[in-house]
């Protein structure tokens, strides 16, 4: 019997030391809640395991559109950072108190790209998606993605719009709207450089002479309950490690030249 209550004993002993322990590990390592373009997505999960193992935290990617991202960010949504793929949307909720405002910097310039699965051919300009032989065309909604908006601004500047448009497929991001081509819902699609790059099927840029420069900014949301991880975060995109991963998905900053 008292062997019995001794066992009972110390496996209780062992019960209450060893769920504390969990629990107190499970509460020190923090969660930065990063959300983020959609075309970011490639370069940051690969940087986001880099990160974790350095700042011994864990990050939490969210993507999705800039505009709509930016709206939940202003809304309250639980972000501690975005990293926008236009900057003007940072400034933005830099102006109405919900970004530090010291926290907001440049991390890149994004390129547009036409992609087009394997087996299609190699699709060279804007101008030939007015073509007979391209039915359906996806492009990011230019209402709420950067990379959307520079795609109708370059058709328009091209002279192009009016005959791509009515073909056009529209996805909430350049996730979905690469997703399109990918799965057959569409001949081509316009997407950010990143996404295109060594992701299978033919891509051409288009001149950045023909929209606005994509200038991609990041900043510390004020409702952070992290701040000075997210800080490290920020720094860390454009630091020794994380320009590297940059430069390889396409994204480059002013004066900085991709191999």
């Amino acid at each position: 019997m008292k062997l019995r209550l001794l066992l009972i004993g110390v496996a209780a002993l062992v019960f209450a030391l060893a769920i504390p322990v969990s629990g107190l590990m499970g509460r020190d390592r923090p969660e930065l809640r990063v959300a983020a373009a959609a075309d970011l997505g490639r370069a940051f999960r690969e940087l986001a395991p880099m990160f974790e193992r350095e700042s011994k935290a864990k990050v939490t990617l969210i993507f999705g559109s800039t505009g709509l991202l930016a709206k939940q960010a202003e809304n309250g949504a639980p972000f501690d950072l975005l990293a926008a793929a236009n900057e003007q949307y940072v400034k933005d909720l830099e102006d109405k108190g919900k970004v530090l405002p010291d926290t907001r910097s440049l991390y890149a310039i994004g390129r547009l790209a036409i992609w087009t699965r394997k087996g299609l051919p190699k699709v060279r300009s804007l101008g030939e998606l007015a073509g007979a032989r391209f039915r359906k065309v996806a492009i990011a909604n230019p209402q709420h993605a950067p990379y959307g908006l520079a795609a109708r601004k370059s058709m328009e500047r091209l002279g192009v719009w009016e005959r791509v448009e009515p073909k056009l497929v529209y996805g909430e991001n350049v996730m979905q709207t690469m997703q399109y081509a990918q799965s057959g819902n569409a001949d081509a699609a316009v997407i950010a450089l990143s996404l295109a790059v060594g992701n299978g099927g033919s891509y051409s840029l288009v001149p950045d002479s023909l929209h606005s420069p994509l200038r991609q900014a990041v900043g510390v949301l004020a409702q952070s309950e992290n701040v000075p991880l997210a800080r490290r975060f920020c720094a860390f995109i454009n630091g020794p490690a994380g320009r590297p991963i940059m430069r390889k998905y396409g994204f480059a900053l002013p004066g900085e030249h991709l191999k």
